[in-house]
């Protein structure tokens, strides 16, 4: 079944933006009181039949609402270091959406090789991946901030710093709490500085390791929101 993104439903009737109502009937070639699924990324999860198959306004009627579809018992939040390939970036952000994330944000560190980002088309990406993998929520790309200014802002309740630099580290598997709040930090293919380790632990994230193998940024990334919405099956 076909399924479109509706942020702004609020009631039983819906009318697509022009581009979905394009791709509804003149690619997808639905027609009247054919049925289509609606996710509105805050939740809700609907069933809805097409009332008027119009090529620019397409009207939908909803006919079953679920509040809550797919909730995850935890919270997962990771900052990370953009590439300088961009599509890397993408991979990243559709394969998360589809494993389960919550929030995500680009952060600049003293290594980064990418200072700037367009969200408009990444949020595009997490859009398409929200649909792909039927997810009702949509999650949240935040704007680019800097090192610095990120690690004395946040407030989850487990915070974490993968990094490379020789010293003690743990496993996320020895340090999580179950259905937690989760914010883990990932540097850019340089690594952080160890000024900004020290800084991190300074305000209470936990050094981890990722495994023996050196990974790329993104990869670190997607293992370590595999890892947490493995560990809270």
């Amino acid at each position: 079944m076909h399924i479109f993104y509706t942020p702004d439903i609020h009631s039983d009737t819906y009318i697509l933006s022009e581009e979905e109502s394009k791709h509804c009937i003149k690619v997808l070639r639905l027609q009247k009181d054919s049925l289509v699924q609606l996710v509105d990324g805050k939740g809700g999860f609907y069933e809805a039949i097409i009332s008027d198959p119009h090529p620019k306004r397409t009207s939908l009627s909803v006919i079953k609402v679920q509040e809550e579809f797919g909730r995850r018992n935890h919270h997962l939040h990771i900052a990370i270091a953009p590439t300088k390939n961009i599509e890397r970036v993408e991979w990243f952000l559709e394969k998360a959406t589809e494993i389960g994330i919550d929030t995500i944000t680009p952060l600049i560190c003293e290594r980064s090789e990418r200072k700037e980002l367009k969200t408009d088309r990444l949020n595009k990406v997490i859009t398409s991946a929200v649909k792909q993998s039927i997810k009702a929520y949509h999650p949240k790309l935040n704007e680019v901030v800097r090192f610095k200014e990120f690690i004395g802002s946040v407030s989850s309740t487990q915070k974490f710093i993968a990094h490379c630099i020789d010293g003690e580290k743990f496993t996320l598997k020895d340090k999580i709490a179950l259905n937690s709040d989760y914010l883990v930090m990932i540097g850019p293919e340089g690594d952080f500085s160890p000024s900004e380790v020290l800084e991190a632990l300074a305000v209470n994230f936990v050094p981890i390791s990722l495994g023996n193998s050196r990974l790329r940024t993104e990869t670190a990334a997607l293992e370590a929101c595999f890892e947490i919405n493995y560990l809270n099956r």
